[in-house]
């Protein structure tokens, strides 16, 4: 601001906005034409689908009305979460195979909080946290609102998405804290392997990390998991470990706003988490009465949910595999997936992956996720979602491979 001249008062100061907010808001590629489509009244067909309720999948309004418990008009603010509650995450766990007691659960609004909380919990302003890619960009947006860094470490598709090792110990530096696991992985659906699970606790263990453990899509394995994979990193662990989920994908409730932390690892350190937690979640209290009383029935009656979700899911997958057998041209490959709602497609870089999505909205009214979205290694990556309704998938799905090899063949 200029200086203001000799006996005249300085103007306002101007508002400013944080740093960390600074993000490039204008209109990407992607956005644009998709609004050039919708102006032009184009139906579309939108594979990024993720929103469960706007699928048709199973009618989730008996769980919702739950929440009518007349014991929700009273307010009762406990910050790890209703006794009640935590008891049947921990059911939840245990009808799973696996350990985790209710006092090591805290419960939260949402994965997303969840992650906010222990970065918080764990991270002083500069310190980095590991992050696989590929994976959802959301961690980008949660770092920097909590001045964290992020380090990437790789995940290799050559070998299945397995964790590169080795480029995970030389990226842990001096002011790491964390490592961060999405398991399955968001959108490879790749499960990690018992001999890197170790490897990290390993790791931790010497380094002085933690592993936070994002496990939404647990629950949602293509059929049986190979025996190498392991399962669930909750329950007993030798590092201080930090499992997220939450109703969002458990009971495709993303409305109710209902998450959780399971707390694991040498006891006294995860009693000591568990204390600094409620600490932080007595400052928000951020969770509803309702859902938590209403979480007992809700989780209870988990199996039909899921098992209309799994059937979407493979029905749909099958429906791409066929139409990619059928009209792909052999060009066109699906990649293997060990559980999840998302399947990748690897396809020549004829075109960039912008191009290849401009092209599916403009010829076919398709809508696809280019994968460095999710900042897959390289370009040349598709990503659908799986929860269509399968009649509208599979047309569509037809529709997408012959496109893709009418592109691929100079057609």
């Amino acid at each position: 601001m200029a200086e203001a001249e000799a006996g005249e008062a300085p103007g306002p100061r101007p508002l400013r906005f944080a740093g960390r907010t600074g993000w490039d808001l204008s209109e990407n590629r992607l956005a644009s034409v998709l609004a050039e489509a919708r102006r032009a009244g184009r139906a579309l067909v939108d594979f990024t689908e993720a929103n469960p309720t706007r699928c048709g999948i199973v009618d989730t309004a008996p769980l919702v009305a739950r929440l009518g418990e007349p014991r929700g008009c009273r307010y009762a603010p406990l910050p790890l979460g209703d006794p009640g509650a935590r008891a049947a995450v921990s059911r939840y766990y245990q009808e799973r195979g696996l350990d985790v007691p209710p006092e090591n659960v805290v419960l939260t609004a949402s994965t997303s909080e969840a992650y906010g909380w222990l970065l918080k919990l764990l991270a002083e302003r500069g310190d980095d946290v590991l992050v696989p890619v590929p994976s959802y960009p959301l961690l980008e947006f949660l770092a920097c609102l909590e001045d964290v860094a992020l380090t990437p470490y790789p995940l290799v598709r050559e070998e299945g998405w397995r964790i590169d090792l080795g480029a995970l110990e030389r990226a842990a530096g001096e002011r790491t804290r964390a490592v961060v696991l999405v398991h399955p992985n968001n959108p490879t659906g790749s499960f990690v392997r018992r001999d890197e699970a170790a490897a990290l606790e390993a790791l931790a263990l010497e380094r002085g990390l933690a592993l936070i453990v994002d496990e939404v899509f647990g629950d949602y394995t293509h059929g049986v998991l190979a025996p190498d994979r392991l399962p669930s990193f909750a329950g007993p662990r030798q590092a201080l470990t930090f499992v997220l989920s939450g109703l969002s994908k458990v009971m495709a409730l993303p409305q109710l706003k209902l998450g959780w932390i399971a707390v694991s690892g040498p006891p006294a350190l995860a009693a000591a988490a568990v204390e600094r937690l409620e600490i932080i979640a007595d400052t928000y209290l951020s969770v509803g009465t309702p859902v938590q009383l209403a979480l007992p029935e809700i989780l209870a009656a988990r199996a039909p949910v899921q098992r209309a979700i799994q059937a979407r899911v493979q029905a749909n997958l099958a429906a791409l595999d066929a139409a990619i057998a059928a009209r792909g041209g052999g060009a066109v490959r699906r990649l293997p997936v060990d559980g999840g709602w998302y399947a990748t497609l690897e396809v020549p870089r004829v075109f960039d992956e912008d191009g290849w999505v401009e092209l599916l909205v403009r010829d076919e009214g398709v809508i696809v996720h280019p994968g460095y979205f999710f900042d897959m290694p390289r370009d040349g990556f598709l990503v659908v979602g799986l929860l269509l309704e399968p009649a509208v998938f599979a047309e569509a799905a037809a529709r997408l491979a012959d496109r893709l090899s009418r592109a691929i063949s100079g057609g």
